[in-house]
């Protein structure tokens, strides 16, 4: 006879029985599994619901099902808090390999903090309007390198580009100002056919859940490359993705109004005005060094998907579009380096040293909280990384 166990779950975990996030796993010379987090324990779907739609390498065989089925396999693993489950199907978090959850199909960028883009335009153009005239129009995005999104933990590498120089004439090495940005991502799981705009009332209908972004960002490579036609070589170098996805209905009681939006957006952007009540953490070699708020992003996530596909765009099973970084308008707020440091102008105190950017050795982590159902708060999966 299968032994069988039941998992203890602390009353103040992050990852509760109403939070159970999705990822994928490896356990001890095992093949990649889609599993769910409770506690410290991952559960293998493919073994605890006997179904061979989880034994796979990504969460996209599942995801494509669509929320349907995302629904009916929450109502099941929502009880294995308080069931006896097979023990081949329970691991601890600590003793397996965690791998990207997902199999990115494309990958946009968004640039949906008021904070955030007031900032940079205060450092870029200070004798100017700090946003440019579409910014209160449309949230502005770009299209990203999905074949660089890698999973936390994952080393990055200093990467090497040319750097403007006050002669004209640029140089070419690694970069000197590696920074970071802090975002919220977006999966989608239903995809959308090409001609057909998703609306953003549509918004649960596609996207499967969220996870921490750490868009990582080569400052002065991007300041020289991006005229005129934006980041290119100072972002596609790395992009790293949480290891958990959390799904769309753990966060139901995390959805708040959006800020007020002025001037009033066109037709196609009315609905779906609704923000997220997630508050990040920032780590710089173990220091926290700032706390940036979800709650004040201007352009709501489903604002973002309508816009992203208005044109006739599709969207496919695996398609990440990220928020930009999220920031607040005091200091600590900030989710990113370069504002963090005014562009490098104002040294902040890092345990005992004047820093700016990221140097080799160093490591950033970003984690996340939200209001979770039933009381207390829920637990985002971190994204880690260490500059090699």
């Amino acid at each position: 006879m299968n032994s069988r166990v039941r998992i203890e779950v602390p009353a103040d975990s992050g990852f509760g029985p109403t939070h159970l996030p999705y990822g994928v796993f490896r356990p001890l010379g095992g093949e990649p599994r889609v599993g769910v987090r409770l506690g410290d324990s991952v559960v293998d779907l493919a073994v605890a619901l006997d179904d061979p739609m989880f034994a796979q390498p990504s969460l996209n065989a599942f995801m494509t099902q669509g929320p349907q089925c995302w629904r009916e396999v929450r109502e099941h693993v929502t009880g294995f808090a308080d069931a006896e489950l097979p023990a081949a199907a329970v691991h601890s978090v600590s003793a397996v390999q965690l791998d990207l959850p997902v199999a990115i199909a494309d990958y946009v960028d968004f640039y949906a903090s008021i904070d955030h883009a007031t900032a940079l335009g205060r450092i870029y153009r200070p004798e100017g309007e700090p946003l440019l005239p579409n910014w209160r129009h449309l949230p502005v995005g770009y299209h990203g390198r999905s074949g660089t999104i890698v999973v936390s933990g994952t080393e990055i590498t200093r990467p090497h580009g040319q750097i403007a120089t006050d002669s004209g004439t640029p140089d070419f090495g690694p970069t000197r100002r590696l920074d970071i940005e802090a975002e919220l991502g977006f999966v989608v799981g239903a995809g959308s056919a090409i001609g057909t705009p998703v609306a953003a009332a549509d918004f649960d209908q596609h996207v499967f859940g969220v996870a921490l972004v750490n868009d990582w960002s080569a400052r002065d490579i991007q300041g020289w490359e991006a005229q005129p036609l934006g980041p290119f070589l100072g972002k596609s170098f790395a992009t790293s993705l949480s290891a958990w996805v959390t799904p769309l209905d753990a966060l139901a009681e995390a959805r708040i109004p959006l800020p007020v939006q002025d001037p009033e957006p066109l037709p196609y952007l009315r609905d779906g005005t609704w923000g997220l009540d997630i508050q990040l953490g920032v780590e710089w070699n173990g220091q926290p060094v700032s706390s940036p708020p979800y709650d004040r992003m201007y352009w709501s996530p489903a604002q973002m998907l309508a816009h992203m596909t208005v044109n006739g765009a599709s969207t496919r099973t695996g398609d990440l579009f990220a928020s930009g970084t999220i920031s607040g308008p005091e200091r600590d707020q900030r989710g990113s380096f370069m504002e963090l440091s005014w562009g490098g102008t104002e040294p902040f105190d890092l345990n005992g040293v004047k820093r700016t950017f990221l140097e080799d050795g160093d490591e950033v982590v970003i984690t996340a909280s939200a209001p979770a159902i039933g009381g207390g708060r829920l637990t985002l999966g971190e994204v880690r990384g260490r500059i090699a």
